[in-house]
C-alpha cells in the first residue's frame, strides 16, 4: 500500500438565520388542539413551526439534505407532508417528528400539494409537468396523471365527485377522474399560464389566476342525469368553452366563465389561496399587496341582488322621468351575478414582497390571515369580518433573522460568538445554540466586512460610505462612527500585535489604527469607552479591493484595481513585490500561518499561490466557475478554503495544489476560519445554517458521493471537520 495523507472533512453542523424560505409555501397547523396560532414554513432543508403569539420555534421538522420546496398540513391535524426539490415526499407525525412514510415519484421539484377532506390521500404536481395519486394509509401511489406539457402549478381535489383539477404552466386546467384514471375534461380559456387555481364556495367555482390584472371566475355545473354508456365515451372529451361558446355540452362537467375579479396588485398571479371552509379568497401577485374577496352565502347573495335590483330599478325611474332613457327599458335581470356572489375585503399592504399566505376562519368571524416575506419575516394578520373593520397585524417574526442579505461574518477569539452584518443591522449569535443574542441596527449603513476586537466586547464594522462602525457587542450600541474613508471600506482587520487594526477603502488608502481608552462623554460614570486613533496611511495609486496583513508582522499585501497585489513592508511601507497576473481584479487575498505562501482570489475565477520571498507564482488553479470571493487559511497549515459565486466552497492543498473537498452552496460571499482548527463560518447569500457530525472515512479524493449539497438559501453555515483518508 502506497503513502496515504490525512485530510480532514468538514460537514454541515447547523442552519441559522432562517425565519422563512422565499421558495416554500406556508400552512396553519394545529398543535396540542389549537388552532390559528401556529405557522408551518420551510426553511432550508427543515420545516418550522413557528408559535405567533410567543414569536417562539415551536417545533422543528428535520430534514437532511435536500431543500423543502412544498409543505401541507392533513385535516386531521397530526401529519405534515413535506415535498422536496428533489421529488420525493416525506409524510411527518406532528407528535414525534417521525416519518411515517416516504414517496418517490417525482423526477424533480414538488411544485404542488393537497390533503383530500379525511387526510387519507394526497395529490402532488412536480416541475416533471405529472400529476401523482398518493394513498398515505397503504403508503403507495394510487395513479399517475400525465398530459400537461409545462410545469404543475395547482393540484386540487374534488371531493363530492372523486375527481382531480390540475393547473399547469402549459395554459391548460384538466379534470382528472380518479376512478378511471383519465383526464375528462381540459379548459383553455387562457392565453398564458395559469399560475395558480382554488375551489370555493362548497367547490362550485374554479378560480384561476395568469399573467393579467383578472381573476377569472368559472362555475362548475355537474350534470348526474348522464346515461353510463355515455360516460365511458366523454371520458377523453377535451372541451374548450370560451364565453361566446354556444355549443351544448353535453359531458359529465359544464364549465361556464360568470365573470373576472380585477386585482389591484400588479404583475402576474403569484398564489391564490383560501381557508378550509372555501369562503374567502386572498390573491396575491409580485408586489406587497395582499388582496381578500369573500364568497357570500346563497342567502347573502339573494339580499345583496335584491339591493341591487332596487337601487338599479330607482335609477331608471329616474332617467325615466327625466327623459333620458325609453320608458319600456325598466326591466332590470334578476339573475344573481358574480358582484352579487363576491364582495372585496380590506387588503393587506405589507412590507416587503409576498411570498406565500395561508388563511384561517375562525369560528366568532375572524378571519387569520399568514404571510411570509421575501425579507426573512412571517406575519400574523387578523381581520373581523362581521364588523368590517381594517386589517390589524399581531405579530412579526423578524428577530431571528436578517431582513437583508448578509454581506459579512466574523467569529470571536473564543469560537463562542459568530457576527453576522447586513445592510440593515448588525446581529450576534451564540454559535453552540445558533440563536440571536444582540441585534444592532445599523440602517443605512451597508455594512461591507467586520472583525471582533480583542476581548470580543467589541466589534468592528466597515461600511460602503466609508465609516468606521465600533459596536459594543454586549450592550448591542455603536459606540462610535469614524470617518474613515471617503469610499467604501474593502477590508478591516486586526494587527498580529492586537494593539490596533487596519482598514482598505476605496480612496486609494490603507489606514492603520491605534485602539485606545477615552472617557464616556454619554454618561456621568468615571469609565472609558474603546475608541480608535489614526496613525498611519499608505497611499496607494488604485483603489483598494482587499488588504491583510502578514502573521510575522513584516509584510502587508495590499489588492488594487488595476489587478496587482502589493507587498510592502509593514514599518516602512517601503514598496517590496509585486505580484501580477490576474486578469480581473482581486478581491481575496490570505497569508499561510508561517508567512511563507499568500493565495489570492480574483474575479477571472483563478486562485494562485505565490512565494512571499522571490513573488513566484507556484501555481495557477482555476478554482471556480464563477468570481472567487472569499479565500481563508487553515490556522497552522498550507490548507486554505475558497468560496465563490458559483455556489460551491472548496479546500485546497497549498502544496501540492489538490482540490480536498468541495462543498455545494449558492452564491458564497463570505468565508471565516474559526481559532479552533476543526470549525469554520461560511455565509451564503441567501440566509444562515446547522448541522450534525458524522463518522465516515472516505479513500479517494474525487469521490463526489461525501459532497454535503445545498439549495439557494440566505445562510450561515459552520461546519465541524472530521479525519477522512485520501490516497
Amino acid at each position: 500500500m502506497g503513502l496515504t495523507k490525512q485530510y480532514l472533512r468538514y460537514v454541515p453542523s447547523g442552519t441559522f438565520n432562517v425565519i422563512a424560505s422565499p421558495d416554500c409555501n406556508s400552512t396553519h397547523v394545529t398543535l396540542n388542539g389549537i388552532s390559528g396560532r401556529y405557522i408551518a414554513v420551510g426553511a432550508c432543508e427543515h420545516v418550522i413551526i413557528w408559535d405567533m403569539r410567543l414569536g417562539e420555534k415551536a417545533q422543528v421538522i428535520p430534514g437532511e439534505n435536500v431543500m423543502v420546496s412544498q409543505i401541507a398540513a392533513s385535516p386531521t391535524g397530526n401529519h405534515m407532508a413535506v415535498g422536496y426539490v428533489d421529488g420525493n415526499i416525506n409524510v411527518f407525525e406532528l407528535i414525534n417528528n417521525e416519518i411515517v412514510c416516504v414517496f418517490a415519484g417525482h423526477k424533480s421539484a414538488v411544485t404542488c400539494l393537497q390533503y383530500d377532506e379525511q387526510g387519507h390521500r394526497i395529490v402532488s404536481g412536480s416541475k416533471d409537468t405529472e400529476v401523482i395519486l398518493w394513498d398515505v394509509v397503504s403508503e403507495t401511489g394510487i395513479a399517475r396523471f400525465s398530459g400537461h406539457k409545462g410545469v404543475i402549478t395547482s393540484v386540487l381535489f374534488i371531493n363530492g365527485r372523486n375527481c382531480i383539477i390540475s393547473s399547469s404552466k402549459d395554459t391548460f386546467i384538466k379534470f382528472w377522474d380518479i376512478e378511471t384514471k383519465h383526464c375528462f375534461k381540459t379548459l383553455g380559456g387562457h392565453q398564458m399560464e395559469v399560475w395558480s387555481a382554488v375551489l370555493l364556495k362548497e367547490e362550485r367555482y374554479l378560480v384561476t389566476g395568469s399573467m393579467d390584472q383578472e381573476l377569472r371566475v368559472w362555475k362548475l355545473n355537474w350534470t348526474d342525469k348522464i346515461k353510463e354508456e355515455d360516460k365511458i365515451t366523454h371520458q377523453l372529451e377535451i372541451v374548450k368553452l370560451e364565453d361566446t361558446d354556444n355549443t351544448e355540452d353535453t359531458s359529465v362537467l359544464q364549465c361556464h366563465q360568470v365573470g373576472t375579479l380585477i386585482r389591484g396588485g400588479k404583475g402576474r398571479v403569484v398564489g391564490l389561496v383560501t381557508d378550509p371552509g372555501q369562503s374567502i379568497l386572498a390573491c396575491f401577485g409580485t408586489d406587497s399587496l395582499l388582496e381578500l374577496f369573500a364568497f357570500c352565502s346563497d342567502e347573502e347573495a339573494k339580499v345583496r341582488m335584491h339591493k341591487r335590483i332596487k337601487k338599479q330599478r330607482k335609477k331608471l325611474s329616474k332617467q325615466k322621468e327625466s327623459g333620458e332613457v325609453d320608458p319600456e327599458a325598466i326591466d332590470v335581470s334578476e339573475i344573481c351575478t358574480l358582484s352579487d356572489e363576491v364582495r372585496r375585503l380590506s387588503s393587506v399592504k405589507l412590507a416587503a414582497k409576498i411570498k406565500s399566505s395561508c388563511l384561517l376562519m375562525g369560528t366568532s368571524g375572524e378571519l387569520r390571515v399568514g404571510v411570509t416575506l421575501a425579507s426573512n419575516t412571517v406575519e400574523l394578520h387578523s381581520l373581523n369580518l362581521a364588523e368590517g373593520n381594517e386589517v390589524r397585524c399581531l405579530k412579526q417574526i423578524t428577530q431571528p433573522g436578517h431582513q437583508r442579505e448578509p454581506r459579512c461574518v466574523a467569529i470571536s477569539s473564543d469560537n463562542l460568538a459568530v457576527l453576522s452584518a447586513s445592510a440593515d443591522s448588525v446581529k450576534i449569535w451564540n454559535r453552540s445554540s445558533q440563536a440571536c443574542v444582540h441585534t444592532v441596527g445599523v440602517a443605512g449603513a451597508r455594512p461591507t466586512c467586520a472583525a471582533f476586537a480583542p476581548g470580543d466586547r467589541h466589534a468592528l464594522v466597515g461600511c460602503a460610505d466609508g465609516a468606521l462602525l465600533l459596536l459594543d457587542a454586549a450592550a448591542a450600541l455603536v459606540l462610535e462612527s469614524v470617518p474613515a474613508h471617503t469610499a467604501a471600506v474593502a477590508a478591516v482587520s486586526l494587527t498580529p500585535d492586537l494593539r490596533g487594526c487596519y482598514t482598505g477603502g476605496g480612496d486609494k488608502t490603507v489606514k492603520f489604527w491605534q485602539f485606545e481608552l477615552i472617557p464616556d462623554t454619554t454618561s456621568d460614570s468615571k469609565a472609558k469607552v474603546l475608541s480608535v486613533l489614526h496613525t498611519r496611511t499608505l497611499q496607494l495609486e488604485e483603489a483598494v479591493t482587499a488588504a491583510r496583513v502578514a502573521p510575522d508582522g513584516r509584510l502587508v499585501a495590499v489588492a488594487l484595481l488595476d489587478c496587482t497585489v502589493r507587498l510592502f513592508f509593514l514599518d516602512t511601507f517601503k514598496f517590496y513585490l509585486s505580484l501580477y497576473g490576474h486578469k480581473l481584479p482581486v478581491h481575496c487575498l490570505d497569508f499561510s500561518y508561517d508567512s511563507t505562501i499568500i493565495a489570492t482570489g480574483s474575479d477571472d475565477r483563478n486562485v494562485k499561490i505565490w512565494g512571499v520571498d522571490f513573488g513566484d507564482c507556484h501555481k495557477s488553479i482555476f478554482a471556480h466557475n464563477d468570481s472567487v470571493t472569499a479565500l481563508q487559511f487553515v490556522p497552522g497549515t498550507h490548507y486554505f478554503f475558497t468560496a465563490s459565486r458559483d455556489g460551491r466552497v472548496k479546500q485546497w492543498d497549498a502544496d501540492t495544489y489538490d482540490n480536498i473537498i468541495t462543498l455545494n452552496m449558492e452564491r458564497a460571499l463570505s468565508l471565516r476560519k474559526t481559532k479552533n482548527e476543526n470549525e469554520c463560518i461560511l455565509r451564503r447569500s441567501r440566509r444562515p445554517r446547522w448541522i450534525h457530525e458524522r463518522e465516515e472515512h472516505f479513500d479517494t479524493l474525487d469521490d463526489q458521493d461525501y459532497v454535503t449539497r445545498f439549495r439557494r438559501t440566505k445562510s450561515t453555515v459552520l461546519f465541524i471537520l472530521e479525519s477522512i483518508e485520501d490516497k
